[in-house]
């Protein structure tokens, strides 16, 4: 039991958990846009995940000289720097546009967690900032990189669908801050912060109710109405799971209600999509 017990804390810790979620959301976006399985985008969102999450948790700590380098922490230090080598692999095999955009949100990334300026400030503690920079971040890896990498024209439901992105990961971030609530710096100014709990769960519902509504206004091109209908169903269960874990969200529980259980949304979505799939086919 102990055994298991590390293993899953290492594979919460490393960020492979939430890189698997990354990996899962840029699958759906390839599979309703009818995008051939191109996993070079795939993986190098995966392994580009783990490396900046591993960065963003670990860095400060480290620069602080505050992070005591215990066994399982210099294994996660191998395995991200293994990270960065697959991801580096897998950069240069995307399209040269893909390369570009994937820089851009880099670029967001770094500016997120390294200080740039003299008072050692970086965005991550500007307030208010936070959930905004990694919603957008999570729709550039998610939605635009692959359709970058297999050159999709622009079109209305792109646009839904980054919006619907967005929404998603916002609210996925809600969870997290208020369970963050207790330990999270007041000057963060997080958004149970300026307007409570209550009414970030408020938030949360009519953002969700918001998702499922624009689905109704999405067309994707080359699908028959049956999926259409499935996929709507499929859109509305993910956000009743979403709305759920937003009600029973509080400052008491523990840390795998989100670092396991809210991340694990999107694998659940990207398998209950597959076995529609199925279904239709």
């Amino acid at each position: 039991m102990k055994i298991l017990k590390s293993i899953l804390q290492f594979y919460i810790n490393s960020s492979i958990h939430v890189g698997l979620s990354c990996f899962a959301l840029v699958q759906i976006t390839q599979m309703v846009f009818h995008i051939s399985q191109q996993n070079a985008v795939g993986y190098f969102a995966f392994w580009g995940t783990v490396v900046g999450y591993n960065f963003v948790k670990y860095e400060e700590l480290a620069r602080a000289k505050r992070l005591q380098l215990q066994k399982q922490l210099r294994v996660i230090a191998v395995f991200t720097l293994g990270s960065f080598i697959m991801t580096g692999y897998y950069f240069f095999l995307l399209e040269r546009i893909t390369q570009i955009g994937a820089i851009v949100f880099l670029g967001l990334t770094m500016l997120y967690t390294l200080p740039f300026f003299p008072n050692r400030i970086n965005a991550r503690n500007w307030a208010g900032v936070k959930i905004y920079i990694v919603s957008f971040c999570w729709v550039g890896a998610t939605v635009f990189l692959p359709l970058l990498n297999a050159a999709v024209t622009p079109t209305i439901s792109i646009g839904i669908l980054s919006i619907q992105r967005f929404i998603l990961i916002f609210v996925l971030i809600l969870i997290f801050e208020i369970i963050d609530l207790r330990h999270d710096n007041s000057n963060l100014r997080t958004v149970p912060q300026q307007i409570g709990v209550k009414n970030t769960k408020i938030l949360g519902f009519a953002l969700l109710v918001f998702f499922c509504g624009l689905e109704f206004f999405n067309i994707y091109s080359n699908f028959n109405i049956q999926f259409l209908k499935l996929k709507l169903n499929l859109d509305i269960a993910v956000a009743i799971v979403i709305t759920l874990f937003l009600v029973f969200a509080n400052e008491k529980r523990a840390k795998y209600y989100t670092s396991f259980w809210v991340e694990s949304i999107p694998i659940v979505w990207l398998l209950l999509l597959l076995l529609l799939l199925l279904f239709i086919q």
